[in-house]
């Protein structure tokens, strides 16, 4: 009697094996450098150390609210009260080109909100790297603010004061002059 031995069975491993070694060697995927470059993420805020920044907030609320003008300068009055220095003690020691973040908490001690008309204006001393004139709102009558602008010691050795004073819509000084007065060497 002849064993059944089919032969499919030694047909297909044969075939199977054949045919795996027959393709060809796997290849490597050539690279190919994008056409165009990419795009870059553009910053979207730089702070620079000559530029002047100006933070002011009532308190005790954690934000601001929409600041709705007086009627009429006439109606009511404007005042400006210095309560202390937040940063930078007066006669403060700083080394040439030392970025100086000067902060003074004030209140808006009048009866009329501060808009956009406000304004804050050096009117005396060295500039120290700041403009010579920022925003000075909003701030509702009877709160307190937080101002600051930021310095740059100059490259000189000597004592310097900056003066700032607050301005109505209509450019009359009011309220108490706010000062940095620092010692660069």
């Amino acid at each position: 009697m002849k064993p059944r031995f089919p032969l499919s069975r030694i047909l297909i491993p044969f075939i199977c094996v054949a045919l795996c070694s027959c393709s060809p060697a796997p290849t490597a995927t050539p690279f190919i450098p994008p056409t165009a470059p990419a795009s870059l993420i553009e910053p979207t805020f730089i702070i620079q150390p000559t530029q002047q920044v100006i933070i002011v907030q009532p308190s005790p609320l954690p934000t601001i609210p929409a600041i709705e003008p007086t009627l009429s300068p006439e109606e009511c009055i404007n005042d400006l009260t210095f309560i202390r220095d937040i940063t930078i003690d007066d006669y403060s020691n700083f080394n040439f080109g030392e970025i100086m973040d000067k902060q003074w908490l004030v209140e808006n001690s009048g009866t009329c909100n501060w808009d956009s008309n406000y304004r804050l204006r050096r009117t005396s001393g060295s500039s120290l790297s700041a403009p010579d004139e920022i925003a000075l709102f909003p701030a509702r009558a009877g709160t307190q603010a937080v101002i600051q602008i930021i310095f740059t010691a100059p490259f000189t050795a000597d004592f310097f004061v900056s003066e700032w004073q607050a301005f109505d819509g209509s450019g009359v000084a009011f309220g108490d002059p706010i000062y940095i007065k620092v010692n660069v060497q």
